[in-house]
């Protein structure tokens, strides 16, 4: 049967640091690129039922009357988050 031997602290430090060492080079290096900006966040379908209660039908309803801009891939239809806060601000009532 083979021993099993733990290696000691220091020689996993050893192993650490400059994995460590790197890691803070490539995060210096990224946070001097330029920032770009960050890509648009979707609903899907189920998103929009989950948040707003809305049914299947009228999330069609509303893709084809133009109430709801969407983005379609194959069969995944996308509402971009930012698009439907406009639409939710456009329509805010205000007491």
């Amino acid at each position: 049967m083979e021993q099993i031997t733990i290696p000691s602290l220091s020689s996993i430090r050893n192993l650490i640091e400059p994995i460590n060492w790197r890691l803070q080079q490539i995060e210096e290096k990224l946070q001097k690129l330029p920032k770009m900006a960050l890509p648009s966040k979707y609903y899907r379908n189920h998103d929009l039922k989950q948040l707003f209660g809305l049914s299947n039908n009228t999330i069609i309803k509303y893709r084809e009357n133009g109430t709801l801009p969407y983005t379609r891939i194959g069969d995944v239809y996308l509402y971009e988050v930012d698009e439907i806060n406009k639409i939710l601000k456009r329509n805010e009532v205000k007491l």
